[in-house]
C-alpha cells in the first residue's frame, strides 16, 4: 500500500523558492506556487522552459538545488520515496514496455505500485475499460495506435488510485481527437478529487486547465485562470490585420511607430499596440505607404498564445538588454 501522509494538508502541492541548477545553467529559477485538491493545474511554456525539470523534482526523481516542495504532505528533497508512492506519473515519452502484452504491462505496473491483490482484478478491469482495450489484453503494446498507448499509459499511472497525477506533455505527437478524449479522462479524474498537474505546449489544451503557470527560461512569468490571463496579463491592446503581402508587412512593422510586437497568426497579423483606436489609422497609412494592401483591421481579444508571446517577448528583450 502507498504510504499515507500523516496529516491532511490544505494543498496537494506547495512549492517555495524552488531552484534547480545544472552547473552554471539555471533550469528552474525561484518557483513559487500552490495547487489545491481536485485542481487541473497547467504548466505552459516552450521546450526548454523548465517544465519537465520541475515535474521531475515534484515527483521525487530529481533533487532540488535549493528551495522546497511539498507533494501529498511529503518533502520532495527529504522523502522522495514517499512522494513517489503517493503520486501517478506519466512522462512525455511513452513509458510502457512495447514488447510486452497489454495485460503484462498492467500487471507489471500494478506490482510496481503495490496494488493490493484484493483490488488487482478490479483495477486492471477499470484500466482496460478506460483505455478502450477490453478484449485486447493480449495485443503487443508496441502495435497499438498512439491514442490507445496513451490511454493505457494513463491507466498504468493511476492503477494505485493516487491522489495526485503528474502528466509531462502526455499528448505530444498524438492526433487531435485522441488528445480531446485524453482530456475528457483528465477532467473526469479531477471531478473525483484527483489533483492533476500537467505540462503542455498546446495552447488549446491549456484552456482546459483550472489555472495556468506560464513558464519562460525557468521563471514563472504569469499565473492565473485562462480567462484571467487573457484579460489581465497582456501589455497593450491587440489588432488583427489582414493584408497582402504578409511577409513584407511583418518586416515593415518591426520599425513602425506604435507597435509593441507583431506576429503572423495563420493568414493574418496580430499586432500589440498601446492604444488600438489611435494606432489603427496610423498603421493602415504606414503599411499602404510601404506598398502593402490592408483589407481588414480590427481590435480583438487576445488568445493564450497572444498573451504568452507578448509576455515572453517582453521578458526576453528585457533580459537581452541587461549588461
Amino acid at each position: 500500500m502507498p504510504e499515507q501522509a500523516s496529516a491532511v494538508v490544505p494543498n496537494s502541492v506547495v512549492v517555495e523558492n524552488l531552484v534547480k541548477r545544472f552547473g552554471d545553467f539555471v533550469a528552474v529559477d525561484r518557483l513559487n506556487l500552490a495547487v489545491s485538491k481536485g485542481e487541473v493545474f497547467g504548466f505552459l511554456g516552450p521546450n526548454g522552459a523548465g517544465k519537465s525539470t520541475t515535474i521531475r523534482m515534484l515527483c521525487g526523481l530529481l533533487r532540488p538545488t535549493s528551495g522546497s516542495a511539498q507533494v501529498a504532505g511529503f518533502d520532495v528533497g527529504h522523502n522522495p520515496e514517499a512522494v513517489r508512492q503517493n503520486i501517478g506519473y506519466m512522462s512525455q515519452k511513452f513509458s510502457l514496455y512495447n514488447d510486452l502484452k497489454v495485460i503484462e504491462n498492467l500487471r507489471l505496473f500494478a506490482g510496481l505500485y503495490s496494488v493490493p491483490s484484493a483490488k488487482l482484478k478490479d483495477r486492471i478491469e477499470w484500466a482496460l475499460e478506460m483505455a478502450n482495450l477490453k478484449g485486447q489484453e493480449n495485443l503487443i503494446t508496441g502495435t497499438l495506435p498512439g491514442g490507445w498507448k496513451q490511454r493505457l499509459a494513463l491507466g498504468c499511472a493511476v492503477l494505485h488510485q493516487p491522489a495526485i497525477l503528474f502528466l509531462d506533455e502526455p499528448t505530444s505527437g498524438v492526433d487531435p481527437i485522441s488528445r480531446r478524449q485524453f482530456w475528457d479522462l483528465i477532467q473526469h479524474m479531477a471531478e473525483e478529487g484527483v489533483t492533476v498537474f500537467v505540462t503542455t505546449h498546446y495552447m488549446e489544451e491549456a484552456e482546459y486547465c483550472n489555472r495556468l503557470a506560464l513558464i519562460f527560461r525557468g521563471k514563472m512569468v504569469a499565473l492565473g485562470t485562462p480567462s484571467a490571463l487573457k484579460r489581465d496579463s497582456m501589455t497593450g491592446e491587440l489588432l488583427l490585420i489582414e493584408c497582402d503581402p504578409l511577409g513584407e508587412a511583418v518586416e515593415a512593422l518591426q520599425s513602425a511607430p506604435d507597435i509593441i510586437d507583431a506576429a503572423v497568426f495563420g493568414n493574418a497579423l496580430h499586432l500589440v499596440v498601446e492604444d488600438a483606436a489611435a494606432a489603427e489609422p496610423r498603421i493602415r497609412k504606414f503599411l499602404e505607404a510601404k506598398g502593402v494592401t490592408v483589407s481588414h483591421i480590427e481590435k480583438i481579444r487576445p488568445t493564450l498564445e497572444d498573451v504568452f508571446v507578448s509576455l515572453t517577448t517582453t521578458r526576453g528583450a528585457a533580459e537581452e538588454r541587461k549588461p
